[in-house]
């Protein structure tokens, strides 16, 4: 595997993109009346190129690494939690194992950078960058070598993958930092707009988090025209985040319809879209989260999601929980009824 960003097809095609429509406009329903659901069904369509959708083998990939910025104590949870998590996700207790079980997904979780020595487990891929990136308070988060590093890898690790269905989650103790300053630098967003209250932050706790992040932003160069998105990445993003967008950028190279989880996952999709742009086609936004920063992180990459349940807990939980959407979807656009085949009359024309 080289360093170099995978080639990422366009999904347009208007002579396809008409059939599908004809086809959707002409099932045994009004014009329009399953809403999102039919721009679901034309982009599944239009990602996998064919009038009948396949669905098979998903996958549900957690990459989990910790942050040197935790020690500034932006977050409500310790360090510790981050390795605490990801036993229990390996003993398959926690919320996405259960959402994994339940919708047949096959459950893969990545030491991106763990700052713990993992003991070796089935479902654990050991794809370590270093023990947590550095203080993104006092120096880059990590060198560019390390950010190339962990892009490739989550692009490797989507390759050894069955299925052409990715969901992508992530663990990390303060990573809400490293998304929420990916989102300033990457979009433009002001600081106190992209910051949120992460794992439950009192007010005051809010504002010493932003207090940190201002002291980062403070530390950085200033932006360069045009983007450097590697350089962004290396001053304040996450190894999670890093392989996550690799992973996107992978999956999407290979026509894989990928499933986009909260506002962590957002923010590996901006850096896989600042990186190339085309990624954008492949991607479906599972959810909008209670995170401050997600509902501006969405507009920018004019995202509409399919739920919104308040959800912050991260995992991949909301990326599962719209898959039964994403199979609706799917399902009426292959087995629903013409009005043609059912006999059904069709809406006179005036």
């Amino acid at each position: 595997m080289t360093h170099a960003l995978p080639p990422i097809e366009a999904i347009a095609n208007p002579d396809l993109e008409a059939r599908l429509r004809h086809k959707i406009d002409h099932k045994t329903k009004p014009l329009g009346a399953l809403g999102a659901l039919e721009g679901l069904a034309l982009q599944l369509g239009l990602i996998q190129q064919q009038e009948n959708i396949s669905l098979r083998e998903p996958q549900m990939v957690v990459f989990a690494a910790d942050h040197g910025v935790a020690a500034e104590g932006v977050s409500a949870y310790p360090q510790a939690v981050t390795v605490q998590m990801v036993a229990n996700m390996l003993a398959g207790g926690a919320a996405i194992n259960v959402f994994a079980r339940q919708h047949g997904f096959a459950l893969q979780v990545v030491d991106a950078g763990v700052a713990a020595d993992l003991p070796a487990h089935p479902q654990l891929l050991q794809r370590k960058i270093a023990h947590g990136t550095k203080n993104l308070c006092l120096e880059p988060a990590m060198s560019r070598d390390q950010a190339q590093a962990a892009l490739t890898a989550g692009r490797e690790i989507v390759q050894a993958l069955p299925g052409n269905v990715m969901a992508f989650g992530e663990m990390g103790i303060a990573n809400t930092s490293a998304a929420a300053l990916l989102l300033v630098r990457l979009a433009g967003v002001s600081l106190a707009d992209a910051t949120g209250r992460g794992t439950g932050l009192s007010d005051q706790q809010l504002a010493h988090k932003q207090a940190v992040l201002q002291r980062a932003l403070a530390r950085q160069p200033r932006a360069r025209e045009p983007l450097d998105a590697l350089g962004v990445l290396s001053e304040v993003g996450g190894f999670e985040i890093a392989m996550m967008a690799g992973a996107m950028l992978q999956a999407a190279s290979e026509r894989r319809v990928v499933l986009v989880d909260g506002f962590i996952a957002g923010a590996a999709a901006l850096l896989a879209h600042a990186l190339v742009p085309q990624v954008h086609n492949y991607l479906v936004f599972c959810h909008r989260s209670a995170e401050r920063g997600h509902r501006l992180l969405l507009d920018h990459l004019k995202a509409r999601p399919l739920l919104e349940l308040d959800l912050r807990l991260g995992e991949g939980t909301g990326a599962l929980l719209a898959w039964p959407l994403v199979q609706s979807a799917a399902g009426f656009l292959n087995e629903m009824a013409s009005f043609e085949s059912a006999g059904v009359s069709e809406k006179e024309s005036t």
